[in-house]
């Protein structure tokens, strides 16, 4: 089955794994450099590798993983095992940009010299999380329980930073000031990045006029930018598109972080940081993945 899965077409593997075989192959190879992940037995790193990410992509409780010809006790085991794994490149794959400024607003005169310290863009989201004997403080503003993450996201798609696990009642700008606190959040010297409206005016943060057009569907050739402040929103509106973009294909790519999980909710915050790495992974060794495209 393994094999028949990698070997068969493309279409197929992104189906089942959702990545292309060339990024599968190399996680494989890093979690194996790095000895991360080892065989064990008669089960490959390949194999352990298949089961982690087709259930990161499907949702699909170990009991039902019957193609890999294995108990639901062992799925479990080696799914762990790949978690943890995979956490431990957070810290290499999960990187803060550097000084430069992004090639997406160097070469355009909309954008350059004006927002050339921007490095991306910060932003929460929800995934669906959590178990019933916790989900009253996590139901979030519409009604589901949610936990609230908090990214950057920059312009080649990438995650540069993820906090996960605040419950999904949390405030945006609440968790934002968690998440300062914290290194990893910290934003090069100089920089910013765009926020929506609700992050306020704070240090490292630039949020559009309040009580002025901002969507990109509030504009259009009959509705053109009236004056500085418009023209300035309609431009951090269309940048701030890479986040909205980003969370996008993250959810596509890894159908678990849409659905009700069956995980306890410590797993499922490593779950979530878990497809953030992964996601960086494949926009670093094929940016052309078709679930992208």
């Amino acid at each position: 089955y393994i094999n028949r899965l990698l070997c068969r077409d493309d279409i197929h593997c992104i189906d089942q794994i959702r990545m292309m075989p060339v990024s599968f192959y190399e996680l494989c190879n890093i979690l194996t450099r790095y000895n991360l992940v080892r065989q064990i037995k008669n089960i490959s790193v390949k194999e352990q590798g298949l089961l982690f990410v087709h259930c990161l992509g499907h949702n699909v409780r170990f009991v039902l993983v019957g193609r890999f010809h294995r108990s639901s006790e062992t799925c479990h085991r080696y799914f762990k095992i790949v978690l943890n794994a995979v956490l431990k490149l957070y810290k290499y794959v999960v990187r803060s940009p550097d000084d430069s400024t992004p090639l997406e607003i160097m070469n355009s005169r909309r954008f350059y010299p004006y927002f050339k310290d921007c490095v991306g863009a910060r932003d929460g989201t929800h995934f669906a999380s959590v178990p019933l004997e916790i989900q009253g403080r996590f139901r979030g503003r519409k009604g589901g329980a949610t936990q609230n993450v908090l990214s950057t996201i920059i312009f080649d798609l990438k995650f540069t930073y993820v906090l996960a696990g605040w419950e999904g009642s949390a405030h945006d700008s609440r968790i934002l000031n968690s998440a300062l606190l914290r290194y990893r959040a910290i934003q090069p010297t100089g920089k910013f990045y765009l926020g929506d409206v609700g992050y306020g005016v704070r240090p490292g943060i630039i949020s559009p006029y309040r009580g002025v057009r901002y969507h990109l569907n509030e504009f259009s050739k009959e509705r053109s930018p009236e004056n500085e402040k418009e023209l300035f929103n309609l431009r951090h509106s269309f940048l701030r598109t890479t986040i909205e973009l980003g969370f996008g294909i993250l959810k596509k790519h890894f159908r678990v972080l849409d659905v009700e999980p069956f995980w306890s909710f410590a797993t499922q915050v490593d779950v979530v940081l878990a497809c953030c790495v992964i996601h960086n992974h494949i926009m670093g060794v094929d940016p052309n993945d078709p679930v992208v495209q």
